[in-house]
């Protein structure tokens, strides 16, 4: 019957004596309070649909942030460029010195090359020469002056040198005879002796150290341009005084 202990209700005879410490009931024991345990709870990812897109938030930059951005570019394009000097490439011309009479032509050379007695260049210049009562055989003045001097190398041949160089070369070729008037013919001509530019075409120069000047159209513009002989006639008559005074 799994009983364990047994107690009678009286004292039974002959009985051995009961122990005390089997009559005291049992207290129960305490039991310790049960503290719920903490479940910590995984983040689980959100099941994205296919048909639905996650939506991704960009920082954006703040207006402070910007105007800080852009002080440096702006102190960037504030700060002073250092502009090189462009480089002028030396000019390029071929000048040729004739005598007829008493005057000195500084004629440019329209193809580079000197005068043949064929080129019609050279026909109009005589035919000028003719009108202008001057000899229509000039006599050439030394070799061409071609500009630049030097193919290769560090001398300076801009045009300020090529300016020296070509009134230096008149200078030295008036000592050797006189001059009563120097006719520039051409653009090069009058621009590297007479240091005057186009509009001074048909007038009169004053050039210091080479005296009086007058300024013409170069020979191949006066074929292309017929129309501008009438204005060199007109200036040659009011020069031709010159010229003829000194052959007197």
């Amino acid at each position: 019957m799994q009983v364990v202990n047994w107690l009678p209700r009286t004292e039974l005879p002959f009985a051995a004596p009961s122990r005390p410490e089997l009559l005291e009931i049992p207290q129960p024991a305490e039991v310790a309070p049960v503290v719920p345990a903490v479940v910590v709870e995984t983040p689980v990812a959100p099941v994205v649909k296919p048909s639905e897109r996650v939506k991704i938030e960009v920082p954006r930059p703040s207006v402070a942030s910007t105007r800080n951005a852009a002080k440096p570019v702006e102190e960037a394009e504030e700060a002073p460029v250092v502009v090189k000097a462009p480089v002028v490439p030396p000019p390029r011309f071929a000048l040729q010195l004739l005598r007829a009479g008493c005057c000195l032509l500084l004629v440019e050379l329209p193809t580079g090359e000197s005068f043949q007695a064929r080129d019609p260049a050279y026909l109009l210049l005589k035919d000028m020469l003719r009108a202008a009562g001057l000899p229509d055989s000039p006599q050439i003045v030394g070799e061409p002056v071609r500009w630049p001097l030097l193919v290769r190398g560090t001398m300076d041949q801009g045009p300020e040198a090529a300016r020296d160089f070509v009134q230096g070369f008149l200078s030295v070729r008036m000592e050797e005879a006189p001059c009563a008037c120097l006719w520039l013919i051409g653009l090069p001509a009058v621009r590297f002796a007479g240091e005057a530019d186009a509009e001074a075409f048909n007038r009169e120069l004053q050039i210091e150290g080479l005296g009086s000047a007058w300024a013409v159209p170069g020979l191949e513009l006066l074929m292309e341009e017929p129309q501008r002989k009438a204005a060199v006639w007109q200036a040659m008559r009011r020069l031709m005084a010159r010229w003829k005074e000194s052959n007197e």
